[in-house]
């Protein structure tokens, strides 16, 4: 394989460079730019302490200058060419400047140009390797994931138009049964008519032959009674011919419609009619300090990282404390915010917000009977909660004013959640007849719906409690299908999880730092602790333990589980991991 030579490797380069004086063969660290020479730290010693040299301009290597080329000039082939013709901004020989086309110009020593102009270069490459190239691989990353994203949403709106056809198939069956049922009777009664029509045709037909009989009874009396009784008797009536009608068929009429009112039934398929958003390209000053952590970020990025590698399941569960939630009944929900503070509700509608001292912050009255986790504390601190009667979601601004944030049209929202991946809010919502998870974005757009799964069947049939994972699942608790069903982020089915017993009654739902998902049975008084793939790993908290009517689960930021119960507002933490 070739070697590079020194002028081909790059200015930033991991590489190993001899010292350039003779007989050494030392790593090059240093470099003399008078006498464009490279050299180890010993040999820069001897050089500063040299007379001749000592006065060199001796720099670390990557500050080096650039040694120009050695060119002759053409007009005067003893000359080198050093310097540039500021006027002319050509490079040009000492000798040069005398001459009738340079005479009266200025004129800079080239090597001094093209130093500044290494420096530039220099800064560009590293701009270049530090910002455009990374930022240009990140949107290439992002396309790629954009391109993914689609697909899937793609194959989600193909299998949502065959469900949509399969249901619009079974109704013109239906519908095509009743019009044959029609369509027999209507035969039938007109057959009927007919055939009653005709026998009253038969029965007029044998009259007429026994009047026949009759007289020709007359025409041929054999004795003197008969004669008599023929010229004696009057004349026999016949009765007139019966009327009877024509039947009056039915008329099919064809449909009137068109492949438009064909598709009308199958959906709609629309593009959203807005001005679709630019990637976000951070600043050049922004994306040099960020690829520069600081040595905090580093650190916390580092405890992250130590936590996920050697947190495990601890071989028993430890009660670590206990909280007494004022102005509550129970706890059926809890959402933990910054600072050691939390919100607290129950089945009546009180939402309490306090902190470790059990002192009230704040309190919201809300509407309804509230056996669902319709509250959520955003990634800057923010509560959000949904309002199921108004069928609005709500937001508490810094200064405690509610405001309202999204309308949920017909849908009743019931659960919702907040992302710590991305600040979406993951919203459980039911009508009388469906039900489904909606993602909103931070700015309460609608950018997603997750409803059914690769089959058409229906996922959701009540989503009270709802979650993410660390993978970018969403996790709901649907206690009216008595199940935990789990979609990946794009809404593909991944698992449904249905206990381990006869029954499974799910409740309060969360996961944590491992990709555990936690869930409160309240049919067995237990919590039930699964993997990632929704694979049974253990009962975690049983009524040995002291639970009784669990209710809601939430992790902390110090990996410790939080319970509430329905009939006390005590809320239990416990130790878990290890």
């Amino acid at each position: 394989m070739m070697a590079l030579s020194e002028s081909q490797i790059p200015p930033d380069a991991q590489h190993y460079l001899v010292c350039g004086t003779e007989d050494c063969e030392k790593n090059c660290q240093f470099y003399c730019n008078d006498c464009h020479l490279p050299m180890c730290e010993q040999c820069r010693d001897e050089h500063q302490k040299n007379k001749k040299t000592k006065n060199h301009e001796v720099v670390p290597y990557k500050q080096r200058k650039r040694p120009l080329p050695v060119v002759k000039c053409k007009i005067h082939p003893t000359k080198e060419i050093d310097l540039l013709c500021r006027e002319c901004q050509i490079p040009i020989c000492s000798k040069c400047t005398g001459s009738k086309e340079h005479r009266g110009h200025l004129f800079t020593n080239l090597e001094i140009v093209f130093d500044e102009k290494v420096s530039i270069y220099n800064e560009e490459i590293a701009n270049i390797r530090s910002y455009f190239d990374p930022t240009s691989q990140n949107l290439k990353k992002e396309i790629a994931g954009d391109v993914t994203e689609i697909k899937k949403i793609m194959a989600g709106i193909r299998t949502s138009i065959k469900a949509e056809a399969e249901s619009v198939k079974k109704l013109v069956d239906a519908v095509t049964l009743d019009k044959m049922e029609q369509v027999n009777k209507i035969e039938q009664s007109l057959l009927q008519t007919l055939n009653r029509q005709n026998q009253e045709i038969d029965d007029y037909i044998n009259s007429l032959n026994d009047l026949i009989k009759t007289y020709y009874g007359y025409l041929s009396p054999s004795n003197i009674e008969q004669l008599t009784f023929a010229l004696k008797s009057e004349s026999l009536i016949i009765r007139p011919i019966q009327q009877t009608s024509k039947p009056v068929p039915p008329v099919f009429t064809a449909g009137q419609y068109s492949k438009e009112d064909v598709a009308k039934l199958l959906g709609r398929i629309t593009v959203p009619n807005t001005k679709p958003e630019n990637r976000k390209i951070k600043p050049i000053e922004t994306a040099s300090t960020q690829t520069k952590p600081t040595g905090k970020q580093r650190k916390q990025d580092r405890e992250k990282s130590d936590v996920k590698q050697t947190l495990s399941l601890s071989s028993s569960v430890t009660k670590v404390r206990e909280y007494t939630v004022p102005n509550v009944d129970d706890v059926f929900h809890i959402s933990l915010g910054k600072s050691g503070r939390l919100w607290v509700s129950d089945m009546v509608g009180n939402l309490v917000q306090t902190d470790l001292q059990g002192n009230q912050l704040q309190k919201i009255q809300t509407s309804g009977i509230k056996d669902e986790g319709y509250h959520t504390v955003t990634p800057n601190g923010g509560l959000i909660y949904t309002d199921t009667k108004n069928k609005v979601i709500n937001r508490i601004t810094p200064d405690n004013t509610i405001t309202e944030f999204i309308k949920t049209g017909d849908l009743e929202p019931l659960s919702i959640n907040s992302s710590h991946i991305n600040g979406d809010l993951l919203v459980g919502m039911q009508t009388d007849k469906e039900a489904k998870v909606t993602r909103y974005n931070k700015t309460g757009t609608e950018i997603q719906n997750i409803q059914r799964d690769n089959k058409g069947q229906e996922l959701y049939s009540g989503p009270h409690y709802i979650t993410e994972n660390i993978n970018g699942d969403v996790c709901v608790s649907d206690y009216t299908k008595h199940a935990v069903v789990v979609v990946d982020n794009s809404g593909q089915h991944r698992f449904s999880y249905t206990g381990q017993g006869s029954r499974f009654n799910p409740y309060g739902i969360c996961t944590d730092v491992l990709g555990h998902i936690l869930v409160c049975d309240t049919f067995s008084a237990t919590v039930h602790l699964l993997d990632q793939d929704g694979q049974f790993l253990s009962l975690l908290l049983t009524p040995q333990q002291g639970i009784k009517y669990p209710r809601s689960v939430c992790v902390d930021n110090e990996n410790n589980l939080w319970v509430g119960q329905r009939f006390t507002n005590t809320v239990t933490v416990y130790k878990y991991l290890q």
